[in-house]
């Protein structure tokens, strides 16, 4: 049985959430591969509406086992009070499980974020102060604290120790901050040691047995392909690897255990944050996508920018990812326009590329080259099958797909969790 990536394929903010979810009941375990909880989905189920931030969509389904996988930093106030909450709804949460190679983000991870991002001024990047970037920044310098360090408090009190040697000569000295206590830090991490332990597991054994044993286990990205470290807008990215290769060191599933990599699409463009968005609009257009579309992070509750469908945006995402299919989210939000812009090309100093740029300063300088596309009036939040879409609506689909260069195996049609037309299966 096979092992699926789900990721986004523009800027993060696709419908990762739903997309998940609506596999739910068809996997066994749904992964989290990489982030923290700088990331965010919405799942609305029935007049109940639920926001996600370091749990896997799948937790909402009782019968998938949720992994949090070795390629997440993790929050442990926030995962706990995340729990909670979900409990509070009636969610049962006991399936959860967290490897123990998971990172921990601490109160001098979110000091440090914080203050960095102010000391940058008018070059800040975006980040949401959630201490993502220096946990990544610690586990790629060997001085990360790992979930199974909070069950030996020596180590754990060695970690720290090593960690704020140097960060408080920065504090101190850079930046004009008091210094943090290494027993303030251990005593406060140690506080969750009890509450985690029952959950936490060797989880890239447990998911290979799994898929030894014929289960479908389900990979799901945060963020989204033009948010990776390696491949995104950089510097304007996230911390990780949110594309197809990080679900492989996130979780510790080899490649060739992989069967389908399904990227979701938004049927226009968002992103949050700083950083180069060609088809960005700034006028009544781009203030209805927000209204309709509801577009405001699920994390930092900011409200998104957003612009027209970029089809070289697309196209780079099924390269870089190896995309099998595509899930098309928010065909609805487009409803009530005469005409629809899908940005095909960019022009680049006078020349025309259907590529991304290869060069930031490139990137910077591209704009648009719009086709326009003919739209559709018709309430479309009730179509089950393709045929019950407008011809033009479908006909924008069609046209999507095309220029994407992967097929579109489902589209989103409305919030709720079942307005959406399953064209070809994304699991057998």
């Amino acid at each position: 049985m096979p092992a699926i990536v789900l990721l986004g394929s523009q800027w993060g903010d696709e419908g990762k959430g739903k997309a998940t979810d609506l596999l739910g009941d068809r996997v066994d375990y749904v992964v989290r591969y990489q982030g923290g909880n700088n990331a965010g989905h919405t799942v609305v189920i029935g007049d109940k509406k639920f926001a996600l931030h370091l749990l896997p969509s799948g937790i909402l389904t009782p019968e998938v086992i949720p992994v949090i996988g070795n390629g997440v930093v993790i929050d442990p106030a926030v995962l706990l009070e995340e729990i909670a909450g979900l409990n509070a709804q009636g969610v049962d949460t006991s399936k959860l499980l967290i490897s123990a190679n998971a990172h921990l983000i601490t109160s001098y991870h979110v000091t440090l974020d914080k203050v960095t991002e102010r000391f940058l001024g008018k070059a800040q990047i975006g980040t949401t102060g959630r201490g993502i970037g220096p946990t990544y920044s610690d586990k790629i310098a060997r001085v990360g604290i790992r979930v199974q360090d909070l069950f030996d408090e020596s180590i754990l009190r060695q970690k720290v120790e090593g960690a704020l040697a140097n960060k408080n000569q920065v504090l101190v000295k850079v930046f004009n901050r008091r210094a943090i206590e290494v027993d303030a830090v251990v005593e406060d991490l140690l506080q969750y040691a009890d509450a985690l332990r029952p959950l936490v597991r060797d989880t890239s054994l447990l998911l290979n047995q799994a898929l030894d044993q014929g289960k479908v286990v389900l990979l799901e990205g945060g963020q989204g392909t033009l948010l990776d470290v390696d491949h995104g807008t950089y510097p304007f990215v996230t911390s990780s690897n949110p594309t197809a290769g990080g679900a492989c060191t996130g979780s510790g599933i080899g490649p060739t255990r992989i069967d389908r990599v399904v990227g979701i699409l938004k049927a226009y463009t968002t992103r949050v944050g700083s950083g180069p968005f060609p088809t960005e609009l700034f006028d009544e257009d781009g203030e209805k996508l927000r209204t309709i579309g509801g577009e405001r992070g699920v994390t930092t509750g900011r409200a998104r920018r957003c612009g027209w469908f970029d089809a070289p945006i697309a196209r780079f995402a099924t390269r870089v990812n190896g995309l099998t299919d595509t899930f098309l989210t928010k065909l609805d939000v487009l409803t009530g326009w005469d005409e629809i812009p899908v940005c095909v090309a960019y022009d680049v100093d006078g020349e025309r590329t259907t590529e991304i740029p290869m060069t930031q300063t490139e990137f910077h300088h591209a704009t648009p080259v719009y086709q326009m596309i003919p739209g559709w009036s018709e309430d479309i939040s009730g179509a089950t099958t393709l045929a019950e879409l407008p011809k033009n609506a479908r006909a924008y689909v069609e046209f999507l797909e095309e220029i994407s260069g992967t097929r579109i195996s489902a589209i989103g049609v409305g919030q709720d969790r079942n307005a959406t037309i399953a064209i070809n299966d994304l699991i057998s």
